[in-house]
């Protein structure tokens, strides 16, 4: 089983996984960079899976469905172009032999979902995959267009609490800009600085930074420390009354909108 991750766009990428002659993909906001992989590796398309109604993740969907073989799937609550099978927290689907769970993971978007892989000591997967759409980046999280702080700083406790070794597959290269935001928030995060200067060393050779993981994530994403007493300082500084987690988050999501 091989996980890929094609860019489009400035700084999306498409999640690919495929077993050599299959091939599911996660949030086409663009069909070229698919066909192409499609192309290259010989496989045949045969589900599509969407996290949220965003353009830059649905807009390929409709190019693509001449090439598809089996079903697209989406969050129940939010447009996606059709037809398509809907799905709420706890429905599971089954892509290339293997079973994803669903989540409901509002906050960026009212309706928005992630899917879970959960190991099940599947041939060819290193880890548990986790493909999460704009809820949790690596180092940061996405911004609240429909939700509430609150449902967003529940979505991320939900995905937090994943086993450690899960393969976090967000759909943006922000990482290095999410770090710089971590580094003002968190300055004595040690873990933050040593996986800032291996992010940086990807990017310089053309290489993702992501997959991460969920257990990386807890050590060094400011949005999933609101305990950790460095950060909730840093929020209290910024507006935050108290140490309460969902205060700290608020005062940390409104820090972001403005950083620069």
């Amino acid at each position: 089983m091989n996980l890929i991750a094609l860019p489009a766009f400035a700084d999306n990428y498409i999640w690919m996984l495929h077993d050599g002659a299959q091939a599911v993909v996660v949030d086409p906001g663009d069909e070229a960079p698919v066909r192409a992989a499609l192309d290259a590796h010989g496989l045949t398309l045969a589900g599509i899976l969407v996290t949220h109604h965003h353009p830059d993740h649905v807009a390929g969907i409709d190019a693509l469905r001449p090439l598809l073989h089996g079903p697209v799937y989406g969050p129940a609550r939010e447009k996606i172009p059709g037809p398509f099978t809907p799905l709420q927290d706890g429905a599971a689907v089954e892509v290339l032999g293997l079973r994803f769970k669903v989540l409901d993971v509002p906050g960026h978007t009212a309706g928005h979902i992630a899917y879970l892989q959960q190991g099940d000591a599947t041939p060819g997967l290193a880890a548990p995959i986790l493909f999460c759409g704009d809820t949790l980046f690596s180092a940061g999280c996405g911004r609240l267009f429909e939700g509430t702080p609150a449902q967003m700083f529940d979505s991320l406790q939900r995905l937090a609490a994943l086993p450690a070794q899960t393969q976090v597959c967000c759909t943006h290269e922000y990482t290095l800009s999410n770090l710089r935001f971590a580094a003002a928030v968190e300055p004595g995060n040690a873990d933050r600085a040593a996986y800032e200067q291996r992010c940086r060393e990807r990017r310089v050779a053309d290489q993702p930074t992501l997959p991460s993981s969920i257990g990386l994530e807890r050590q060094i994403n400011p949005f999933l420390r609101c305990a950790a007493p460095e950060v909730a300082a840093a929020a209290q500084s910024q507006g935050a009354i108290g140490n309460e987690p969902v205060a700290v988050f608020t005062a940390l999501r409104e820090w972001k909108n403005r950083f620069r």
